[in-house]
């Protein structure tokens, strides 16, 4: 069985999908771009304030599921240039300081809406 999660916290889809799915004890949280929800106008003056309105996005999604980032198990991050890399990985380690999930990160040619970034989640809820 699963459970859509809905939030106005964070931005709404913007095609046929779920901000997030909650089956068994897992979220999967659907790839988040830096959308600010509250305006629906993308994050694109810096790479740290991209990866910040992420962050913020996925806190928000763990939160409508009850859970938090603390409880993440497994991220992906697409990334529209590699030279990014080192950036992306600061702002992102921040939120992880203690035993960090395991991770994926992957150039790809495009994302969403101009995105450079993109970050989708697994996260146990406990």
């Amino acid at each position: 069985m699963k459970t859509v999660i809905k939030t106005s916290d964070a931005p709404g889809a913007v095609g046929p999908y779920s901000q997030g799915i909650v089956t068994g004890n897992l979220l999967f949280t659907a790839g988040q771009v830096s959308i600010n929800p509250e305006t629906g106008i993308i994050i694109q003056d810096s790479i740290e304030n991209e990866v910040k309105q992420i962050m913020m996005n996925l806190t928000a999604i763990a939160k409508a599921a009850n859970t938090s980032l603390e409880n993440v198990v497994k991220t992906t991050i697409f990334l529209t240039d590699m030279e990014d890399f080192a950036e992306v990985n600061k702002i992102y380690g921040s939120y992880f300081l203690n035993e960090p999930p395991a991770r994926s990160t992957v150039e790809v040619s495009r994302l969403p809406v101009g995105a450079r970034v993109e970050i989708e989640m697994i996260i146990e809820i406990l």
